[in-house]
Formats: structure tokens, C-alpha cells, sequence
């Protein structure tokens, strides 16, 4: 047999097993998701200002820290990874996938120790986000300046 048919079959065989892609519900479910995590985020906002009589930017701390918190905690009782899978990215890009991606390293690693095993991996996702995003905005920010 020829290395072509071999590849061709290989190929064949991989595309029958190979699970198939649904990405226009993929889409749809990171869209109404996304949707309501921001939903619930406008929510907290009105919360803020309407009940709490919070200024604008109380009001904008106070709706992070509690989608924050949510995130955090959801992620501790295991229903966040649940969404995660379900909506993809619609549940990863608001701030509560970045509570998510702090705590998950964070509660895989527990069995090691408050230090060596929470505290050490707390920031190993997050970390080179907030130091690449920290740098830039400082670098951005002097040649604003300069500019």
C-alpha cells in the first residue's frame, strides 16, 4: 500500500471518529450566556445606584466585586467549570471568567497547603495577565504622556 492511500485512510478513519463540531450552537449558548452574566452585571449596577444610592464609581466597584465574589464562589462549588463547558467563551470573557481562572488553579492544587499549594497557584493563569496587561498600560501610559 502506498503512503498516500495509508494517509488518505488515516484521514478517513480520524474524520469518522473525530466528534462533530457544533459550532453554531456553540455560539448561540456563549451569546445568551455572555448576555446574562451582563445582564446580571446591569442589574447590580441599578442595585447599586438606585437602592444602595452608590456614585458612579462606588457603584461600578460594587457590581465587579459582586460578579467577582459570584464568580469566585461558583467556581468553589464546582457549577462554574459546568457553565464554562456549556457556554465557552461567553462565560470566560466577562470578569467573571477572569474570579474563575484565579480560583481553579487555586482549588486543584489545595491538598498541597494554604502556601505552597493555594498561594502558589493562585496567580499561575492570571499572573502573566496582569503583568503583560500592567506593563502595557504603563508603557502606554508614558507615551501618552510623552506624547
Amino acid at each position: 500500500m502506498q503512503d498516500s492511500e495509508k494517509a488518505r485512510k488515516y484521514r478517513q478513519r480520524v474524520n469518522e471518529k473525530a466528534p462533530k463540531s457544533h459550532v453554531f450552537m456553540q455560539c448561540v449558548n456563549a451569546f445568551w450566556v455572555g448576555g446574562l452574566i451582563c445582564c446580571i452585571g446591569q442589574a447590580l449596577n441599578l442595585i447599586g445606584s438606585e437602592l444602595l444610592w452608590l456614585d458612579s464609581d462606588d457603584t461600578s466597584a460594587f457590581t465587579s466585586i459582586v460578579l467577582i465574589f459570584l464568580g469566585a464562589f461558583l467556581t468553589g462549588l464546582g457549577v462554574y467549570d459546568k457553565i464554562g463547558s456549556f457556554a465557552g467563551a461567553g462565560s470566560i470573557v466577562p470578569i467573571t471568567g477572569f474570579a474563575n481562572s484565579i480560583v481553579a488553579p487555586a482549588m486543584e492544587h489545595k491538598y498541597e497547603g494554604y502556601v505552597l499549594g493555594v498561594g502558589a497557584q493562585l496567580f499561575s493563569i492570571a499572573g502573566p495577565v496582569l503583568v503583560y496587561g500592567i506593563t502595557t498600560s504603563v508603557i502606554v501610559g508614558l507615551i501618552a504622556c510623552i506624547v
